[in-house]
Protein backbone atom coordinates (compact mmCIF):
# COMPACT_ATOMS: atom_id res chain seq x y z
CA UNK A 1 0.00 0.00 0.00
CA UNK A 2 2.97 2.53 0.59
CA UNK A 3 4.31 1.39 -2.39
CA UNK A 4 1.23 2.22 -4.54
CA UNK A 5 1.06 6.04 -2.85
CA UNK A 6 5.03 7.12 -3.65
CA UNK A 7 3.81 5.50 -7.02
CA UNK A 8 0.58 7.83 -6.99
CA UNK A 9 2.39 10.68 -5.77
CA UNK A 10 5.45 10.32 -8.20
CA UNK A 11 2.77 10.30 -10.88
CA UNK A 12 0.52 13.09 -9.98
CA UNK A 13 3.96 15.35 -9.46
CA UNK A 14 5.24 14.24 -13.11
CA UNK A 15 1.55 15.16 -14.65
CA UNK A 16 1.74 18.29 -12.81
CA UNK A 17 5.77 18.90 -14.15
CA UNK A 18 4.30 18.29 -17.50
CA UNK A 19 1.04 20.42 -17.24
CA UNK A 20 3.39 23.26 -17.35
CA UNK A 21 5.56 22.76 -20.43
CA UNK A 22 4.01 25.63 -21.62
CA UNK A 23 4.29 28.26 -19.09
CA UNK A 24 7.61 27.47 -18.77
CA UNK A 25 8.68 28.26 -22.27
CA UNK A 26 6.43 31.24 -21.51
CA UNK A 27 8.81 31.97 -18.32
CA UNK A 28 12.22 31.11 -20.10
CA UNK A 29 11.15 33.13 -23.68
CA UNK A 30 10.83 36.11 -20.97
CA UNK A 31 13.10 35.36 -18.31
CA UNK A 32 16.03 35.47 -21.31
CA UNK A 33 14.64 38.97 -22.23
CA UNK A 34 14.50 40.48 -19.22
CA UNK A 35 18.15 39.16 -17.95
CA UNK A 36 20.07 40.54 -21.65
CA UNK A 37 17.65 43.57 -22.16
CA UNK A 38 17.00 45.29 -18.23
CA UNK A 39 19.29 47.71 -17.27
CA UNK A 40 19.33 46.10 -13.72
CA UNK A 41 19.65 42.73 -14.76
CA UNK A 42 21.70 43.33 -17.86
CA UNK A 43 24.14 45.20 -15.53
CA UNK A 44 24.77 42.74 -12.81
CA UNK A 45 22.96 44.82 -10.14
CA UNK A 46 19.95 42.27 -9.72
CA UNK A 47 20.96 38.23 -10.43
CA UNK A 48 19.17 37.30 -13.00
CA UNK A 49 19.50 33.66 -11.89
CA UNK A 50 18.25 34.12 -8.65
CA UNK A 51 14.94 35.83 -10.32
CA UNK A 52 14.71 32.27 -12.11
CA UNK A 53 15.02 30.00 -9.43
CA UNK A 54 12.68 31.84 -7.06
CA UNK A 55 10.32 32.25 -9.55
CA UNK A 56 10.28 28.85 -11.76
CA UNK A 57 9.27 26.94 -8.42
CA UNK A 58 6.20 29.10 -8.55
CA UNK A 59 4.77 28.49 -12.03
CA UNK A 60 1.50 26.18 -12.29
CA UNK A 61 -0.40 25.12 -15.02
CA UNK A 62 -2.56 28.11 -13.75
CA UNK A 63 -0.62 30.59 -15.09
CA UNK A 64 -0.76 32.26 -18.65
CA UNK A 65 1.69 35.02 -20.24
CA UNK A 66 0.27 37.71 -17.49
CA UNK A 67 0.90 36.40 -14.80
CA UNK A 68 4.54 34.93 -15.98
CA UNK A 69 5.17 38.06 -16.56
CA UNK A 70 3.83 39.82 -13.55
CA UNK A 71 5.90 37.19 -11.78
CA UNK A 72 9.38 37.84 -13.76
CA UNK A 73 8.73 41.64 -13.65
CA UNK A 74 6.57 42.63 -10.22
CA UNK A 75 9.09 43.46 -8.14
CA UNK A 76 11.60 45.08 -10.90
CA UNK A 77 11.88 48.65 -11.59
CA UNK A 78 9.51 49.93 -14.62
CA UNK A 79 10.56 53.98 -14.56
CA UNK A 80 13.67 54.35 -16.73
CA UNK A 81 15.30 57.28 -17.08
CA UNK A 82 18.04 56.36 -19.31
CA UNK A 83 17.04 55.81 -22.84
CA UNK A 84 18.11 53.01 -25.13
CA UNK A 85 22.02 53.28 -26.35
CA UNK A 86 22.16 55.45 -30.15
CA UNK A 87 22.88 52.81 -33.17
CA UNK A 88 26.49 54.98 -34.70
CA UNK A 89 26.87 51.91 -36.95
CA UNK A 90 26.01 52.07 -40.24
CA UNK A 91 25.89 48.25 -40.51
CA UNK A 92 23.98 45.74 -38.09
CA UNK A 93 23.00 42.43 -38.70
CA UNK A 94 19.52 42.40 -37.50
CA UNK A 95 18.38 38.47 -38.68
CA UNK A 96 17.78 36.79 -35.53
CA UNK A 97 16.37 39.54 -33.27
CA UNK A 98 12.43 38.93 -33.39
CA UNK A 99 10.01 39.55 -30.53
CA UNK A 100 7.06 38.26 -31.95
CA UNK A 101 6.87 36.12 -29.28
CA UNK A 102 5.53 38.59 -27.05
CA UNK A 103 4.45 41.31 -29.71
CA UNK A 104 1.98 39.70 -31.66
CA UNK A 105 1.19 37.08 -29.14
CA UNK A 106 -2.71 37.94 -28.41
CA UNK A 107 -2.50 36.18 -24.49
CA UNK A 108 -0.58 38.97 -23.98
CA UNK A 109 -2.50 42.08 -22.11
CA UNK A 110 -1.61 45.58 -24.09
CA UNK A 111 0.16 46.89 -20.24
CA UNK A 112 2.59 44.13 -20.43
CA UNK A 113 3.58 44.74 -23.90
CA UNK A 114 4.16 48.12 -23.07
CA UNK A 115 6.35 46.67 -19.84
CA UNK A 116 8.50 44.51 -22.24
CA UNK A 117 8.74 47.04 -24.86
CA UNK A 118 9.63 49.96 -22.37
CA UNK A 119 12.67 47.25 -20.94
CA UNK A 120 13.69 47.15 -24.17
CA UNK A 121 13.52 50.64 -25.24
CA UNK A 122 15.35 51.10 -22.09
CA UNK A 123 17.98 48.54 -22.65
CA UNK A 124 21.04 48.53 -21.11
CA UNK A 125 24.17 49.46 -22.88
CA UNK A 126 26.62 46.42 -22.45
CA UNK A 127 29.68 49.06 -23.22
CA UNK A 128 29.49 50.03 -19.58
CA UNK A 129 29.93 46.65 -18.39
CA UNK A 130 33.32 46.45 -15.69
CA UNK A 131 36.48 46.10 -17.59
CA UNK A 132 37.04 42.17 -17.30
CA UNK A 133 33.04 41.07 -17.26
CA UNK A 134 31.70 39.90 -20.54
CA UNK A 135 28.12 39.70 -21.67
CA UNK A 136 28.62 35.37 -22.00
CA UNK A 137 29.76 35.21 -18.16
CA UNK A 138 27.67 33.10 -16.33
CA UNK A 139 27.78 31.75 -12.77
CA UNK A 140 28.77 27.97 -11.34
CA UNK A 141 26.80 25.20 -10.07
CA UNK A 142 28.93 22.57 -9.68
CA UNK A 143 27.11 19.05 -8.74
CA UNK A 144 28.13 15.76 -7.89
CA UNK A 145 28.65 13.75 -11.59
CA UNK A 146 26.34 11.37 -10.51
CA UNK A 147 23.25 13.16 -8.83
CA UNK A 148 20.63 14.29 -11.38
CA UNK A 149 20.44 18.34 -10.82
CA UNK A 150 16.79 19.15 -9.45
CA UNK A 151 14.44 20.28 -11.71
CA UNK A 152 14.89 24.33 -11.62
CA UNK A 153 18.67 23.89 -12.57
CA UNK A 154 17.64 21.58 -15.27
CA UNK A 155 15.39 23.99 -16.12
CA UNK A 156 17.99 26.94 -15.53
CA UNK A 157 20.78 24.95 -17.77
CA UNK A 158 18.19 24.72 -20.48
CA UNK A 159 17.03 28.46 -19.99
CA UNK A 160 20.73 29.34 -20.72
CA UNK A 161 20.93 27.73 -24.13
CA UNK A 162 17.92 28.69 -25.33
CA UNK A 163 19.30 32.38 -24.47
CA UNK A 164 22.36 31.83 -25.96
CA UNK A 165 21.09 30.61 -29.42
CA UNK A 166 18.37 33.97 -29.07
CA UNK A 167 20.84 36.56 -28.00
CA UNK A 168 24.35 35.59 -28.51
CA UNK A 169 24.67 32.89 -31.28
CA UNK A 170 24.60 34.86 -34.91
CA UNK A 171 23.90 31.95 -37.16
CA UNK A 172 20.66 31.51 -35.29
CA UNK A 173 18.92 32.25 -38.65
CA UNK A 174 20.38 29.36 -40.37
CA UNK A 175 19.25 26.80 -37.59
CA UNK A 176 16.42 24.49 -38.69
CA UNK A 177 13.22 26.39 -38.24
CA UNK A 178 11.85 24.24 -35.67
CA UNK A 179 13.79 25.19 -32.95
CA UNK A 180 11.34 26.52 -30.78
CA UNK A 181 9.29 23.81 -31.17
CA UNK A 182 11.93 21.15 -30.19
CA UNK A 183 12.96 23.27 -27.25
CA UNK A 184 9.08 22.83 -26.07
CA UNK A 185 9.73 19.31 -26.38
CA UNK A 186 13.04 19.06 -24.58
CA UNK A 187 11.08 20.66 -21.88
CA UNK A 188 8.48 18.12 -21.75
CA UNK A 189 11.47 15.86 -21.51
CA UNK A 190 13.00 17.48 -18.73
CA UNK A 191 9.89 16.86 -16.92
CA UNK A 192 10.22 13.38 -17.13
CA UNK A 193 14.04 12.60 -16.21
CA UNK A 194 15.13 10.40 -12.76
CA UNK A 195 18.88 10.37 -13.84
CA UNK A 196 21.64 12.50 -14.87
CA UNK A 197 22.64 10.38 -18.14
CA UNK A 198 18.86 11.40 -19.13
CA UNK A 199 19.27 14.73 -18.92
CA UNK A 200 22.97 14.72 -20.37
CA UNK A 201 21.24 13.07 -23.66
CA UNK A 202 18.77 16.30 -23.82
CA UNK A 203 21.38 18.88 -23.19
CA UNK A 204 23.35 17.04 -26.09
CA UNK A 205 20.51 16.69 -28.16
CA UNK A 206 19.72 20.56 -27.87
CA UNK A 207 23.00 21.51 -28.79
CA UNK A 208 23.40 19.32 -31.73
CA UNK A 209 20.50 21.64 -32.95
CA UNK A 210 22.64 24.54 -33.15
CA UNK A 211 24.62 22.70 -35.92
CA UNK A 212 28.09 24.55 -34.77
CA UNK A 213 31.57 22.51 -35.43
CA UNK A 214 32.41 24.73 -32.68
CA UNK A 215 30.15 23.12 -30.04
CA UNK A 216 31.30 19.91 -30.95
CA UNK A 217 33.44 19.86 -27.83
CA UNK A 218 30.16 19.98 -25.63
CA UNK A 219 30.17 16.14 -26.03
CA UNK A 220 33.15 15.79 -23.75
CA UNK A 221 31.64 17.31 -20.99
CA UNK A 222 29.06 14.96 -20.31
CA UNK A 223 29.89 12.46 -17.40
CA UNK A 224 27.48 9.72 -19.14
CA UNK A 225 28.64 10.33 -22.70
CA UNK A 226 30.36 6.53 -22.67
CA UNK A 227 26.67 5.05 -21.82
CA UNK A 228 25.02 6.71 -25.16
CA UNK A 229 27.60 8.69 -27.11
CA UNK A 230 30.95 6.86 -27.64
CA UNK A 231 32.73 3.77 -26.53
CA UNK A 232 35.57 5.51 -24.51
CA UNK A 233 36.06 1.77 -22.75
CA UNK A 234 36.53 -0.08 -25.86
CA UNK A 235 38.41 0.19 -29.40
CA UNK A 236 38.09 -1.31 -32.94
CA UNK A 237 40.82 -3.90 -33.40
CA UNK A 238 40.76 -2.27 -37.23
CA UNK A 239 40.83 1.47 -38.29
CA UNK A 240 38.11 2.64 -40.88
CA UNK A 241 36.63 5.04 -42.67
CA UNK A 242 33.17 5.94 -43.47
CA UNK A 243 32.68 5.36 -47.20
CA UNK A 244 29.02 6.26 -47.96
CA UNK A 245 27.19 3.67 -46.10
CA UNK A 246 29.83 1.02 -44.87
CA UNK A 247 32.48 1.26 -43.02
CA UNK A 248 35.93 0.80 -44.67
CA UNK A 249 38.64 -1.13 -42.78
CA UNK A 250 41.95 0.41 -43.81
CA UNK A 251 43.93 -1.08 -41.12
CA UNK A 252 44.38 -4.15 -39.18
CA UNK A 253 46.05 -2.70 -35.11
CA UNK A 254 45.16 -6.18 -33.60
CA UNK A 255 45.58 -8.95 -36.38
CA UNK A 256 44.93 -12.11 -34.14
CA UNK A 257 41.31 -10.40 -32.76
CA UNK A 258 40.37 -9.11 -36.22
CA UNK A 259 41.59 -13.11 -37.69
CA UNK A 260 39.51 -14.73 -35.24
CA UNK A 261 36.34 -12.09 -36.26
CA UNK A 262 37.58 -12.79 -40.17
CA UNK A 263 38.07 -9.14 -40.94
CA UNK A 264 40.63 -8.07 -43.38
CA UNK A 265 41.90 -4.90 -44.96
CA UNK A 266 39.29 -3.75 -47.18
CA UNK A 267 36.26 -5.03 -46.33
CA UNK A 268 32.88 -3.34 -45.85
CA UNK A 269 31.60 -3.14 -42.38
CA UNK A 270 27.77 -2.22 -43.19
CA UNK A 271 25.45 -2.91 -40.27
CA UNK A 272 26.69 -3.13 -36.14
CA UNK A 273 24.56 -5.04 -33.96
CA UNK A 274 21.62 -5.10 -36.64
CA UNK A 275 21.98 -1.11 -37.63
CA UNK A 276 22.77 0.40 -40.51
CA UNK A 277 26.05 2.19 -40.89
CA UNK A 278 23.42 4.76 -41.97
CA UNK A 279 21.12 4.51 -39.22
CA UNK A 280 24.23 5.20 -36.68
CA UNK A 281 25.22 8.59 -38.57
CA UNK A 282 21.75 9.47 -37.80
CA UNK A 283 21.72 9.03 -34.31
CA UNK A 284 25.01 10.51 -34.05
CA UNK A 285 23.80 13.63 -35.98
CA UNK A 286 21.21 14.03 -33.05
CA UNK A 287 24.14 13.99 -30.30
CA UNK A 288 26.51 15.75 -31.62
CA UNK A 289 26.88 19.50 -33.07
CA UNK A 290 28.48 20.09 -36.61
CA UNK A 291 27.77 22.46 -38.82
CA UNK A 292 27.61 19.92 -41.84
CA UNK A 293 27.43 16.22 -42.49
CA UNK A 294 30.90 16.38 -44.03
CA UNK A 295 32.33 17.99 -40.72
CA UNK A 296 30.25 14.69 -39.15
CA UNK A 297 31.48 12.21 -41.41
CA UNK A 298 35.41 13.23 -40.74
CA UNK A 299 34.46 13.02 -37.05
CA UNK A 300 32.96 9.63 -36.79
CA UNK A 301 35.79 8.62 -39.58
CA UNK A 302 37.65 9.12 -36.48
CA UNK A 303 39.65 5.80 -34.71
CA UNK A 304 40.75 8.28 -32.08
CA UNK A 305 37.29 9.84 -31.31
CA UNK A 306 35.63 6.58 -30.96
CA UNK A 307 32.39 7.41 -31.87
CA UNK A 308 30.72 5.49 -34.44
CA UNK A 309 29.76 2.44 -31.89
CA UNK A 310 26.20 2.58 -30.25
CA UNK A 311 26.93 1.35 -27.09
CA UNK A 312 29.67 0.47 -24.57
CA UNK A 313 29.28 -3.37 -24.56
CA UNK A 314 33.01 -5.25 -25.49
CA UNK A 315 31.78 -7.50 -28.02
CA UNK A 316 29.96 -6.09 -31.27
CA UNK A 317 28.00 -8.13 -33.88
CA UNK A 318 29.40 -6.77 -37.44
CA UNK A 319 27.73 -7.11 -40.68
CA UNK A 320 30.96 -7.65 -43.22
CA UNK A 321 30.68 -7.44 -47.39
CA UNK A 322 34.38 -8.56 -48.01
CA UNK A 323 34.64 -8.94 -52.06
CA UNK A 324 31.86 -10.77 -53.15
CA UNK A 325 31.00 -12.41 -50.05
CA UNK A 326 29.04 -11.39 -46.91
CA UNK A 327 28.79 -12.56 -43.77
CA UNK A 328 27.46 -11.67 -40.15
CA UNK A 329 30.87 -12.15 -37.29
CA UNK A 330 31.22 -10.98 -33.28
CA UNK A 331 34.36 -9.44 -32.71
CA UNK A 332 36.21 -8.43 -29.32
CA UNK A 333 36.70 -5.08 -29.24
CA UNK A 334 40.14 -3.84 -27.41
CA UNK A 335 40.13 -2.67 -23.40
CA UNK A 336 41.46 0.18 -22.67
CA UNK A 337 42.16 -1.42 -18.94
CA UNK A 338 44.37 -4.08 -20.61
CA UNK A 339 47.69 -2.32 -20.48
CA UNK A 340 49.28 -4.50 -22.91
CA UNK A 341 46.60 -3.63 -25.49
CA UNK A 342 46.75 0.07 -24.91
CA UNK A 343 50.02 0.78 -25.52
CA UNK A 344 49.53 -1.32 -29.00
CA UNK A 345 46.17 1.08 -29.40
CA UNK A 346 48.08 4.23 -27.93
CA UNK A 347 51.53 3.13 -30.60
CA UNK A 348 49.30 3.43 -33.42
CA UNK A 349 47.09 6.47 -32.63
CA UNK A 350 50.44 8.07 -31.83
CA UNK A 351 52.57 6.89 -35.23
CA UNK A 352 49.23 8.12 -36.97
CA UNK A 353 49.18 10.92 -35.81
CA UNK A 354 52.44 12.38 -36.03
CA UNK A 355 52.90 11.42 -39.77
CA UNK A 356 50.06 13.27 -40.55
CA UNK A 357 51.15 16.36 -38.43
CA UNK A 358 54.40 15.87 -40.25
CA UNK A 359 53.46 15.72 -43.93
CA UNK A 360 55.51 17.69 -46.40
CA UNK A 361 55.33 17.58 -50.29
CA UNK A 362 58.84 18.09 -51.50
CA UNK A 363 59.73 19.19 -54.63
CA UNK A 364 62.18 21.86 -55.54
CA UNK A 365 60.35 23.92 -57.58
CA UNK A 366 57.30 24.38 -54.86
CA UNK A 367 57.29 25.74 -51.63
CA UNK A 368 55.23 23.99 -48.91
CA UNK A 369 53.61 25.10 -45.61
CA UNK A 370 52.08 23.07 -43.90
CA UNK A 371 49.74 25.27 -40.72
CA UNK A 372 50.08 22.63 -38.34
CA UNK A 373 53.50 23.18 -38.46
CA UNK A 374 55.10 27.11 -38.81
CA UNK A 375 56.23 27.69 -35.87
CA UNK A 376 59.14 25.11 -35.92
CA UNK A 377 60.81 28.31 -38.39
CA UNK A 378 61.61 30.25 -34.81
CA UNK A 379 61.52 27.89 -32.89
CA UNK A 380 65.38 28.64 -31.68
CA UNK A 381 65.31 32.07 -33.14
CA UNK A 382 65.51 35.00 -31.29
CA UNK A 383 63.09 37.43 -31.12
CA UNK A 384 65.59 39.90 -33.03
CA UNK A 385 66.00 37.54 -35.63
CA UNK A 386 63.02 36.17 -36.36
CA UNK A 387 62.02 39.04 -39.13
CA UNK A 388 65.25 37.97 -40.99
CA UNK A 389 64.60 34.49 -40.55
CA UNK A 390 61.07 34.86 -42.20
CA UNK A 391 62.22 37.15 -44.61
CA UNK A 392 64.63 34.33 -45.95
CA UNK A 393 62.09 31.95 -46.18
CA UNK A 394 59.11 33.99 -47.76
CA UNK A 395 61.89 35.49 -50.52
CA UNK A 396 63.07 31.22 -51.27
CA UNK A 397 58.90 30.40 -51.36
CA UNK A 398 58.69 33.78 -53.64
CA UNK A 399 61.56 31.96 -56.51
CA UNK A 400 59.42 28.57 -56.67
CA UNK A 401 56.91 27.81 -59.38
CA UNK A 402 54.33 27.18 -57.04
CA UNK A 403 53.25 27.76 -53.20
CA UNK A 404 51.38 24.73 -51.59
CA UNK A 405 49.55 25.72 -47.54
CA UNK A 406 48.61 22.92 -46.52
CA UNK A 407 45.26 23.89 -44.43
CA UNK A 408 44.13 20.39 -42.79
CA UNK A 409 44.55 21.33 -39.55
CA UNK A 410 44.42 24.29 -37.01
CA UNK A 411 47.55 26.65 -37.29
CA UNK A 412 50.32 26.19 -34.35
CA UNK A 413 51.09 29.80 -35.31
CA UNK A 414 49.10 32.74 -36.42
CA UNK A 415 51.95 34.98 -37.56
CA UNK A 416 52.86 33.15 -40.51
CA UNK A 417 49.89 34.23 -42.88
CA UNK A 418 48.68 37.15 -40.60
CA UNK A 419 51.36 38.70 -40.83
CA UNK A 420 54.83 37.18 -42.67
CA UNK A 421 52.40 36.10 -45.93
CA UNK A 422 50.85 39.61 -46.02
CA UNK A 423 53.64 41.58 -45.70
CA UNK A 424 55.61 40.00 -48.71
CA UNK A 425 52.31 39.01 -50.91
CA UNK A 426 49.39 40.80 -49.87
CA UNK A 427 47.85 44.48 -51.13
CA UNK A 428 48.33 46.63 -47.88
CA UNK A 429 44.46 46.79 -47.82
CA UNK A 430 43.26 43.15 -47.36
CA UNK A 431 39.67 43.14 -46.50
CA UNK A 432 39.10 39.71 -47.17
CA UNK A 433 36.17 38.79 -45.10
CA UNK A 434 33.36 40.83 -43.39
CA UNK A 435 33.33 40.53 -39.50
CA UNK A 436 30.27 41.09 -37.72
CA UNK A 437 30.81 41.25 -33.50
CA UNK A 438 28.04 40.82 -30.48
CA UNK A 439 26.37 44.35 -30.82
CA UNK A 440 26.51 45.52 -27.16
CA UNK A 441 24.06 48.47 -27.79
CA UNK A 442 21.63 46.03 -29.01
CA UNK A 443 22.48 42.13 -27.93
CA UNK A 444 20.93 39.60 -30.29
CA UNK A 445 22.35 42.11 -33.09
CA UNK A 446 25.82 42.01 -34.57
CA UNK A 447 27.25 44.92 -36.20
CA UNK A 448 30.25 44.91 -38.79
CA UNK A 449 33.73 45.98 -37.75
CA UNK A 450 35.56 48.03 -40.70
CA UNK A 451 38.79 48.72 -38.31
CA UNK A 452 41.60 47.60 -40.40
CA UNK A 453 43.68 45.85 -37.18
CA UNK A 454 40.41 43.30 -37.48
CA UNK A 455 42.06 42.44 -41.34
CA UNK A 456 45.47 43.51 -41.41
CA UNK A 457 48.18 44.43 -39.41
CA UNK A 458 49.87 48.04 -39.24
CA UNK A 459 53.08 47.55 -41.11
CA UNK A 460 55.40 50.63 -42.25
CA UNK A 461 56.84 50.80 -45.51
CA UNK A 462 55.35 47.43 -46.81
CA UNK A 463 56.75 46.56 -49.98
CA UNK A 464 54.72 44.53 -51.93
CA UNK A 465 56.37 41.40 -53.90
CA UNK A 466 54.22 40.49 -56.66
CA UNK A 467 53.94 36.85 -56.87
CA UNK A 468 52.55 34.99 -60.39
CA UNK A 469 53.27 31.54 -59.86
CA UNK A 470 50.68 29.16 -58.99
CA UNK A 471 49.04 28.55 -55.43
CA UNK A 472 47.21 25.89 -53.70
CA UNK A 473 45.34 25.95 -51.02
CA UNK A 474 44.25 22.60 -49.72
CA UNK A 475 41.35 21.87 -46.97
CA UNK A 476 39.06 18.99 -45.63
CA UNK A 477 36.80 18.84 -42.88
CA UNK A 478 39.91 19.34 -40.21
CA UNK A 479 40.45 22.84 -41.59
CA UNK A 480 37.79 24.75 -38.97
CA UNK A 481 38.03 28.49 -37.21
CA UNK A 482 41.32 30.02 -37.59
CA UNK A 483 42.17 27.67 -40.58
CA UNK A 484 39.24 28.54 -42.40
CA UNK A 485 39.82 32.43 -41.63
CA UNK A 486 43.05 32.06 -42.88
CA UNK A 487 42.36 30.21 -46.12
CA UNK A 488 39.94 33.53 -46.74
CA UNK A 489 42.93 35.69 -46.33
CA UNK A 490 44.96 33.12 -48.58
CA UNK A 491 42.11 33.66 -51.21
CA UNK A 492 42.28 37.09 -50.96
CA UNK A 493 46.11 37.53 -51.26
CA UNK A 494 46.87 35.49 -54.24
CA UNK A 495 43.87 36.04 -56.50
CA UNK A 496 45.39 33.10 -58.42
CA UNK A 497 44.61 30.51 -56.35
CA UNK A 498 43.02 27.39 -56.23
CA UNK A 499 41.75 25.83 -53.24
CA UNK A 500 41.21 21.88 -53.65
CA UNK A 501 40.01 18.79 -51.78
CA UNK A 502 36.31 18.81 -49.23
CA UNK A 503 34.38 20.71 -47.43
CA UNK A 504 34.80 22.68 -44.02
CA UNK A 505 33.79 23.12 -40.76
CA UNK A 506 31.64 25.68 -41.50
CA UNK A 507 32.58 27.54 -38.20
CA UNK A 508 34.64 30.57 -38.50
CA UNK A 509 35.32 33.05 -36.27
CA UNK A 510 35.67 33.41 -32.24
CA UNK A 511 34.95 31.06 -29.67
CA UNK A 512 32.38 32.23 -26.92
CA UNK A 513 32.34 29.85 -23.65
CA UNK A 514 29.28 29.84 -21.19
CA UNK A 515 28.51 28.29 -17.99
CA UNK A 516 25.44 25.77 -17.12
CA UNK A 517 24.53 24.76 -14.11
CA UNK A 518 26.20 20.81 -13.34
CA UNK A 519 29.67 21.97 -14.62
CA UNK A 520 29.13 22.23 -18.25
CA UNK A 521 30.59 24.47 -20.61
CA UNK A 522 29.28 25.16 -23.97
CA UNK A 523 31.68 26.74 -26.54
CA UNK A 524 30.35 28.07 -29.90
CA UNK A 525 30.68 30.10 -32.62
CA UNK A 526 30.37 34.07 -31.37
CA UNK A 527 30.67 36.25 -33.87
CA UNK A 528 29.62 36.54 -37.98
CA UNK A 529 32.39 36.29 -40.64
CA UNK A 530 31.39 36.22 -44.23
CA UNK A 531 33.18 36.95 -47.14
CA UNK A 532 33.38 40.48 -48.53
CA UNK A 533 30.07 39.79 -50.67
CA UNK A 534 28.07 38.51 -47.79
CA UNK A 535 28.39 34.80 -48.90
CA UNK A 536 28.37 33.11 -45.75
CA UNK A 537 30.81 30.81 -44.31
CA UNK A 538 29.38 29.40 -41.19
CA UNK A 539 27.73 25.79 -42.34
CA UNK A 540 28.67 26.05 -45.82
CA UNK A 541 32.26 25.99 -45.25
CA UNK A 542 35.29 28.33 -47.20
CA UNK A 543 34.37 27.96 -51.12
CA UNK A 544 36.29 25.34 -52.73
CA UNK A 545 37.27 25.25 -56.84
CA UNK A 546 38.35 21.81 -56.91
CA UNK A 547 36.41 18.94 -55.05
CA UNK A 548 38.51 15.74 -54.67
CA UNK A 549 36.73 12.35 -53.53
CA UNK A 550 38.54 9.51 -52.49
CA UNK A 551 37.94 6.10 -53.51
CA UNK A 552 37.96 2.68 -50.70
CA UNK A 553 41.56 2.05 -53.10
CA UNK A 554 42.81 5.53 -52.33
CA UNK A 555 42.50 5.34 -48.88
CA UNK A 556 43.36 2.02 -48.36
CA UNK A 557 47.13 2.91 -50.73
CA UNK A 558 47.30 5.68 -47.93
CA UNK A 559 47.46 8.34 -50.66
CA UNK A 560 47.32 11.87 -50.31
CA UNK A 561 45.10 12.75 -53.43
CA UNK A 562 45.25 16.52 -53.07
CA UNK A 563 49.40 16.66 -53.37
CA UNK A 564 48.86 14.41 -56.48
CA UNK A 565 46.55 17.11 -57.50
CA UNK A 566 49.71 19.60 -56.89
CA UNK A 567 51.89 17.34 -58.84
CA UNK A 568 50.21 16.81 -61.74
CA UNK A 569 49.91 20.57 -62.31
CA UNK A 570 53.80 20.17 -62.90
CA UNK A 571 53.66 17.32 -65.75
Amino acid sequence: MKKTSVLLIFFLFQQYIFAQKDQYYDFIKTWNFIKYYHSDLASRKIDADSLFLVNVKNISSQDDFNSIVDKLTGKLNKKFTASAPSETALDVFTKNQNFNWFQKNRKISSENKEVLNSIYDHRYNFEDLPKGKSVSDEKKYPFPKTENLPIEYRLLALAKIQGVVDYLFPHKYIMDKGFEEYFKSSLNENSKVTSRKDFEIILAKLVSKMKDSHAFKFYRELNYRNDFLFNASYYSPFDYKIVDSYLLVTDIVFPEICTKANIKKGDHITEINGKKISQIIDEKSRLLSVSNREKLIFELSSYQNDLIWSDNSPQKSLKVRSGNKTFTTNIELVNTLDKTQVNVLSNYINNKNQKWATRELINKDIAYFNINNTLQFINDVDDDKIDEKMENIILDASKKKAMVFDMRGYPDWGGFIFHYVYKYFSPSENYFYKYYAPNRKNIGTFVYLKDPYHYFPEIKDMKTMPYSGKVFIIVDPESRSASEWYTMSLQKIFPQSITISQQTAGADGDVVKVDLPGNYLLEFTGNGIFYPDNSQTQQTGVRIDEVIKYKDQDLLDKKDLEFERVLNAFK
